[in-house]
């Protein structure tokens, strides 16, 4: 905490500094000046939470200079001192809210008691101003929320809130809603989001912008802008660079801008075509902003889609590396041109084409890839883009490719045993004499056969098949998962849950409910 001290006399200046340990009152700083003029100066400077001035001095008075002061550091406490005990002064004082007026000759005692009345204060008033601040920003919030729905159904509710934070809000208003999407908040902690927010605010606020943010769906920013007349179209393109530029140390984002619409019932129709936009986003490179005047993406989404599946396997199988190519060009250039389809659309037919390639690698006795199969959801949920879709699913074609050039031939029996469990994998009662039997080879050997050959037990590979299929049946929502545990040759729905939870780490129900979402 900074404290100036305005007195034209140097000796007083040095006793008061000399007299008292500010540290332990809570100030690290002190200032001096020796006039009003130059107190003044000082204050617009360094900006000081306490003043301790004289009432009368050369060129401007004490009264003046905190007169001014007072403008443009509304919070900062003062404290009077004078050899005068002139009562129009001490008036005055209490005009300007001084904690107190000390008499000089100065006793330290008192400069002490001032100063530490001063700092509890001030400290006062700053958490009464954080809690006001809290409410306003807590009320714009609310207000943007309700403005993100359609005017009728939150009507009452947006009026009561606008007159709660004193907006007058007339048929003339212009609103414009921006979106920014988050692929994350940034790494430091919620609070530097929060500066973040307060740079944009502020911002606004010089450009003659009012703003409401609100946060939907946790990495959504929804900001209402709004104001009696509409920025130009380069103050615009200002509004969202300036944006872009804040919101770049979170890493991947998107930004797109609604319609300019009129009046605060049209508001919503703002935001319904910031969303529309949004959801083409996913098409475009991270860091992209969308405005109105962009043409709206020409593309025919109600065109049935190719027979990906199919075409996608028989390349697989075909092992032709220039194949697998081509279907992948073919592929990314099909959806980049569609891009009014929705991005669930698109992101569920690559977790089809995922299962696909892994169904491929069975097919072909690869190796299991170094991840878990699992991970496709999060592949999937981690494509911020449709180019960051489409790569995971390269890579992964690129190693099946690479595996499938190394791999040396299969054995015999291993073969058997992998054809026999994908017949009988649904059987309660399939044992691993029952795989000994069908290849004519006894229970030991089989084991250690398998464990050399793979790497993997037998029964590791017969739960991990299970497992595969229970979630291939969990995407479908027309099987209950009482049912699905018996398909796949678990007569009891709790260890089955267990076995799936430690295999995919969510229980049944909440992989179904990962994958519908």
């Amino acid at each position: 905490m900074k404290l100036l001290i305005v007195d034209d006399e140097i000796l007083t200046r040095t006793g008061v500094v000399a007299s008292v340990d500010w540290n332990s009152l809570g100030i690290d700083k002190v200032l001096q000046a020796d006039d009003g003029i130059n107190g003044l100066q000082m204050a617009r400077a360094h900006r000081p939470e306490i003043i301790l001035c004289d009432v009368r001095m050369p060129r401007m008075n004490g009264i003046d200079m905190l007169k001014k002061v007072e403008e443009f550091l509304p919070d900062t406490v003062s404290i009077f001192m004078s050899g005068y005990s002139d009562k129009e002064y001490l008036k005055a004082a209490i005009r300007l809210k001084s904690v107190t007026y000390i008499e000089k000759p100065l006793d330290p005692a008192e400069i002490r008691e001032a100063i530490s009345e001063a700092v509890r204060l001030y400290r006062q008033k700053q958490r009464s101003k954080a809690g006001e601040a809290a409410h306003s920003r807590q009320t714009a919030s609310s207000l943007a929320l309700a403005l993100s729905a359609p005017y009728q159904a939150n009507r009452e509710q947006i009026r009561e809130l606008s007159e709660d934070l004193n907006l007058d809000l007339s048929p003339d208003t212009f609103f414009a809603t921006v979106i920014v999407r988050l692929k994350q908040l940034p790494e430091e902690n919620v609070t530097a989001h929060h500066a973040i927010s307060q740079k944009i605010r502020d911002f606004l606020s010089d450009t003659g912008l009012h703003c409401l943010l609100t946060e939907k769906q946790l990495y959504h920013m929804v900001w209402f802008l709004f104001g009696p007349d509409e920025p130009s179209s380069a103050l615009w393109e200002r509004i969202l660079h300036f944006m872009h530029e804040c919101y770049s140390v979170c890493g991947q984002f998107y930004i797109t801008m609604g319609d300019v619409c009129y009046g605060v019932s049209e508001a919503y129709t703002s935001y319904v075509s910031a969303v529309v936009r949004m959801q083409s986003c996913f098409f475009f490179p991270a860091g992209t902003i969308r405005m109105p005047e962009e043409a709206a993406p020409d593309s025919d989404a109600s065109a049935p889609l190719p027979s990906w599946e199919t075409m996608f396997s028989k390349a697989l199988l075909s092992e032709n590396h220039t194949d697998c190519v081509q279907f992948l060009d073919e592929l990314f250039h099909y959806y980049n041109e569609r891009r009014t389809l929705m991005p669930n659309q698109v992101r569920e037919q690559y977790y089809r084409l995922f299962i696909t390639l892994d169904n491929a690698r069975r097919q072909k006795n690869l190796p299991t890839p170094s991840e878990k199969t699992d991970t496709i959801v999060d592949a999937i949920e981690n494509s911020f883009s449709y180019m960051d879709l489409h790569q995971a699913l390269t890579e992964r074609v690129g190693r099946y490719l690479d595996d499938a050039d190394h791999a040396a031939p299969e054995n015999t029996s291993i073969a058997r045993i992998k054809d026999y469990i994908s017949r009988h994998y649904m059987s309660e009662t399939l044992s691993v004499r029952d795989i000994s039997e069908h290849v004519f080879l006894s229970v030991s050997y089989v084991c250690t056969l398998f464990k050399n050959e793979t790497g993997q037990t037998l029964n590791q590979y017969l739960t991990e098949y299970r497992m595969e299929k229970a979630k291939e049946l969990l995407e479908d929502p027309r099987y209950k998962i009482s049912d699905i545990s018996a398909k796949v040759g678990y007569s009891d729905g709790n260890y089955f849950g267990k076995s799936f939870r430690k295999y995919t780490g969510l229980s049944p129900s909440e992989y179904r409910e990962k994958m519908i979402r």
